[in-house]
């Protein structure tokens, strides 16, 4: 048997998943999906966007340029292949450019695209959205939905067939897994169950996108994308109070604010005609960037970098590009030039706060704020603090005037108890950081005086506690006169060359401001206008990654010609469409994916269709992969009845091993140490937990949470031993295992089968078989008799508590363990 290398290679190439695979379906070669790709990869580095790398005056990301050197049908005639296959001196790319020479499988694809007439095509991510017109396949079951019938016909052109329905108990997880975060309750699962009616599974979406869980589980995604963290990063890493950011963004998923509206409030809420309190703090999102503490970089450089940092956020989260790359140069992969990123600049450089750093003393300092910021007091409280600074006021004046009539003097025109706040007098504000108040020693011993001075103490300390109990957020407020914007030359913030005006990349439709000079609320509304490229494309993607463990375009940071292109780009335009044209309703379009056949699919699938498509990009079967660190912990806090549903408010610290602040906190960091909170609250989900960028909390980082200092638009997951150790040894796990194995334990006349199909239920959302049934029947017969022999081990892992009823400790113990094998389990810690 002869063997063909290149058939070998391409075989290995096809088996390793790469986007070379599903060329091998394709007849037709594509410009787009097949010849871009290696084009941006191999030579636009010399022949692309950079005009001070380009060499030989050739561009290959345009038009012209491709005309130049492609003749259409005739390789041999086409410089492009000459060059490409040409002799060690002439081959392109060269090899000081260290990039890789094409394979044969790209060397044919080349060649068959150049026979097929060489046909270029625009960048597909910054054309407009087109609505594809639907296919009607062969299936009937994948007709209703224009989404099975998209994923059918790309099924069929490969060969493939879709998997059935997983089964309801697995539907129903995954459902809650998805749209909440939580697992299904065994009240849940048996509703479902007992409902047969045809529209059972449709009322089960709408209950969970009804559920509170809902916008707690989609702000989740959201923050990590937004780099939300009660932290300013970088130096002291002292605390910033974001959480009514936090807040709003879980109502509005919650109140379904259209997408639209959702982005423009983030964008210029502040800016909008008479702007609401929601509008003000959702302005807040220019502002969660790392911060620079005082004294440690000039002010100018603080500017700077906040700047910068502003316009990567709203690159990668409303353009999926990677702006960044065009500070110090024009980018060198996609049409974005320097100018276009200062131009962006503009529009956030000019936040009326100087200097615009971190900040050592005072309120300000203790509640974790930077100015500007605004008070989100109740009416009630605003009332009682108004009432607290008119009796302030009155002890002062008395307290004056007792000052003045024990020193001799009168104090004209000023009645010591009128009810009225003198206007000269002025409250010292050290008075409130050290309430001593230095005193005359001819009147110390007055005890009027005295009684004065510490009524007045006495409401300064009751105004402190509710202005503490108050919560106040960071938001955007433009400087009366606009700050000039220049293009810095190689980035350097001290080195401005030419002004630059606030504008738009030219490659996007263009900017049509409201006046001049464009505001940030222009910038918003040219966002959402719905011939944009992009902000309709980036953000279905997402949700698609977030039910699906992966988006149709796997790069979802990165739209630009270094990122992957669609696998499905109908697809990809039929739910940017329909996103738009829904007025921007987010839960229509979550409902719309989780009712599909797609979304449905058993995970289960034979060993050939995973070797043909391991990471399941063509959609054959349901998606299969481990749980968010965030997830596994609530799943576990939630089984067990530990998990607190309080919503809203000030993040919260969980127990976690001690000393690790101490390990990166400097002198005069603030807070300084980490005390885990008491009770309850440390029981809550972990989207309220407390986020501390340089020592983010270690059960999310051990299960790949990023560090919040950056945008990130998708978690990598990997599989290490100390994820393994986390989930076996935490002890806030081990409690929630001895809790579930408690109330277990309690539920009368159950025989021992009984009571392990209801552990393993309440874990995993299915009943065990008959063989996992025996299994853990063995296991429990063993950690039995273990704990039998050795009760202070019992006593030590059964808790300081007595055990319910005639339960022993052994017993509890041995219980105990075996659910924290039910929590351990494979399908436990992961999406099927």
């Amino acid at each position: 048997m002869t063997i063909n290398p290149i058939r070998c290679l391409a075989l290995a190439v096809f088996l390793a998943g790469l986007p070379l695979s599903a060329n091998a379906w394709q007849e037709t070669v594509g410009f787009n999906r097949d010849i871009r790709p290696l084009l941006s990869d191999r030579c636009f580095h010399c022949h692309g966007p950079n005009e001070h790398d380009r060499q030989a005056g050739l561009r290959l990301d345009h038009a012209e340029g491709i005309a130049a050197v492609v003749e259409p049908g005739s390789p041999d005639d086409s410089e492009l292949w000459n060059r490409l296959t040409a002799g060690e001196n002439e081959v392109m790319p060269p090899a000081d450019s260290h990039k890789p020479r094409l394979t044969p499988d790209e060397l044919d694809q080349v060649r068959r695209w150049i026979e097929q007439g060489g046909q270029w095509e625009d960048f597909w991510a910054f054309v407009p959205v087109h609505r594809p017109k639907i296919p009607v396949v062969d299936n009937p079951a994948w007709n209703r939905s224009p989404i099975d019938a998209l994923v059918y016909r790309q099924l069929q052109e490969r060969g493939m067939s879709p998997s059935p329905r997983a089964d309801r108990r697995t539907l129903l997880r995954r459902l809650s897994l998805d749209l909440t975060g939580l697992p299904p309750t065994p009240r849940q699962i048996r509703r479902f169950l007992s409902d047969r009616e045809p529209a059972a599974w449709e009322r089960a979406v709408d209950r969970m996108l009804d559920s509170p869980g809902y916008g707690e589980h989609m702000t989740r995604y959201w923050l990590d994308l937004v780099r939300f963290a009660d932290t300013n990063g970088i130096h002291h890493d002292h605390f910033r109070n974001m959480s009514p950011y936090r807040d709003w963004v879980i109502r509005s998923f919650n109140q379904n604010l259209p997408w639209n509206e959702f982005v423009t409030w983030q964008l210029a809420g502040d800016l909008v005609p008479e702007p609401t309190q929601d509008q003000l703090v959702a302005s807040g999102f220019n502002r969660l960037h790392m911060i620079i503490d005082v004294g440690t970089a000039l002010p100018e450089e603080s500017l700077h970098r906040n700047v910068v940092d502003r316009v990567t956020a709203v690159g990668t989260a409303f353009l999926g590009l990677t702006v960044q790359c065009a500070v110090c140069h024009d980018h060198k992969y996609d049409p974005l030039t320097a100018r276009d990123f200062y131009a962006l600049a503009g529009f956030f450089n000019n936040l009326d706060a100087q200097p615009e750093t971190g900040h050592r003393r005072g309120d300000d300092f203790r509640r974790g704020l930077q100015a500007p910021y605004i008070s989100l007091a109740s009416p009630h409280q605003q009332s009682r603090l108004d009432e607290f600074t008119r009796q302030i006021g009155e002890w002062d004046s008395r307290i004056a005037a007792l000052q003045q009539a024990a020193a001799g003097e009168d104090l004209p025109g000023t009645p010591a108890t009128d009810g009225r706040k003198d206007p000269e007098v002025r409250e010292d504000p050290e008075v409130r950081e050290d309430p001593e108040v230095r005193e005359d020693p001819e009147v110390k011993e007055d005890p009027e005086l005295l009684a004065a001075r510490a009524a007045r103490e006495a409401l300064l300390r009751q105004r402190t506690a509710l202005e503490d109990a108050i919560d106040f957020a960071m938001v955007m407020k433009e400087r009366a006169e606009p700050r000039p914007s220049y293009l810095l030359v190689r980035g350097e913030y001290d080195n401005p060359g030419e002004p630059v005006a606030r504008n738009t990349p030219a490659f996007l439709p263009p900017l049509d401001p409201s006046g001049w000079p464009a505001t940030r609320l222009d910038l918003a509304n040219w966002l959402v206008r719905p011939d944009h490229p992009l902000l309709a494309r980036v953000t279905v993607n997402r949700f698609w990654q977030q039910l699906f463990g992966r988006g149709l375009v796997r790069t979802s940071e990165d739209f630009g010609a270094q990122g992957q292109g669609p696998t499905h780009p109908e697809l990809l335009d039929w739910l940017a469409s329909e996103l738009v044209e829904s007025g921007w309703d987010v839960k229509r379009l979550m409902k719309q994916i989780v009712m599909s056949e797609t979304w449905r699919q058993s995970s289960v699938a034979p060993a050939d269709l995973i070797a043909a498509d391991p990471d399941n990009r063509w959609l054959a079967r349901g998606s299969r992969y481990r749980l968010d660190a965030e997830v596994i912990r609530d799943l576990i806090l939630s089984s067990s009845g530990l998990l607190v549903r309080e919503m809203y408010g000030r993040s919260v610290k969980p127990p976690q091993p001690p000393g690790l602040w101490r390990t990166v906190n400097m002198p005069g960091s603030f807070p300084n140490r980490y005390e885990p909170d008491p009770g309850d609250a440390r029981y809550r989900r972990s989207l309220y937990t407390f986020w501390k960028r340089s020592m983010p909390p270690p059960q999310m980082t051990l299960l790949d949470a990023p560090t919040r200092e950056s945008c990130i638009a998708r978690r990598e997951r990997t599989n290490t031993p100390l994820q393994a150790l986390l989930l076996l040894n935490e002890a806030e796990y081990l409690k929630a295992a001895g809790r579930l194995a408690g109330q277990v334990l309690a539920v009368d006349n159950l025989d021992t089968a009984a009571r392990i199909e209801r552990a393993y239920e309440a874990v995993t959302g299915r009943l065990p078989d008959r063989q996992e049934q025996e299994a853990l029947q063995q296991l429990l017969d063993r950690l039995q008799a273990e704990y039998q022999a050795r009760p202070r081990l019992a006593a030590q892992l059964s808790g300081d508590g007595a055990p319910a009823g005639d339960v022993t400790r052994s017993e509890l113990a041995a219980w105990t363990m075996l659910v924290s094998t039910l929590y351990n389990l494979d399908m436990t810690r992961t999406r099927y």
